[in-house]
């Protein structure tokens, strides 16, 4: 059975978005030239063992003008922009994404995870969204949590996990670029 996997970028303090809600916190600069080349693979290994993303609708917005024509983010942004996306959105009706296939998109999330789950495929990617990361986690259709965590804290701002969960250490890796990635299974 495919799983779903949600990657955030955090700060060491645990902060998924500031206050504005901007990531100015992220870096690592995993698509250029200038990339570690551990931390670039460990990237290129993720986006390679997954074919499915799923969005919440900020997400998407945020994203929907960027990535489509992100010529300089290389192979990563071509295959971002091939894989199959759903876009959980109330308000909604289509999600184009560029010359790509648009995004479908779906009134209820939770029982689309759980088909897509359930068909044939690589893993699932839950990008950012942290409001129906809550609501995926909650429904416990969520299989295991993927930090890049960058070397600053913020103090505020939205933390990743507002609630209590069990979670199984999967892999810490460090990286010289001063990011960790950190994968923790979640407890059922």
């Amino acid at each position: 059975m495919r799983k779903l996997i949600v990657q955030q970028w955090v700060t060491v303090d645990n902060i998924a978005a500031e206050e504005d809600g901007g990531l100015s916190f992220v870096s690592g600069e995993p698509f250029s030239e200038k990339t570690d080349p551990a931390f670039r693979a460990s990237v290129m290994g993720f986006i390679d063992s997954v074919d499915t993303m799923v969005l919440g609708a900020n997400t998407y917005a945020q994203s929907k003008d960027y990535w489509p024509h992100a010529e300089e983010q290389g192979e990563y942004g071509e295959k971002l922009n091939n894989l199959t996306k759903f876009v959980a959105s109330s308000k909604l009706d289509e999600a184009p994404w560029g010359g790509f296939p648009a995004a479908t998109v779906t009134r209820d999330p939770v029982a689309t995870v759980r088909e897509l789950k359930e068909q044939g495929g690589r893993d699932i990617w839950l990008w950012g969204s942290l409001k129906l990361m809550h609501s995926l986690l909650g429904a416990g259709v969520v299989d295991e949590v993927r930090m890049m965590v960058c070397p600053v804290s913020r103090g505020t701002g939205t933390r990743v996990f507002a609630d209590r969960h069990e979670m199984k250490l999967v892999e810490a890796t460090g990286f010289d670029n001063g990011l960790a990635l950190v994968r923790y299974e979640i407890g059922k």
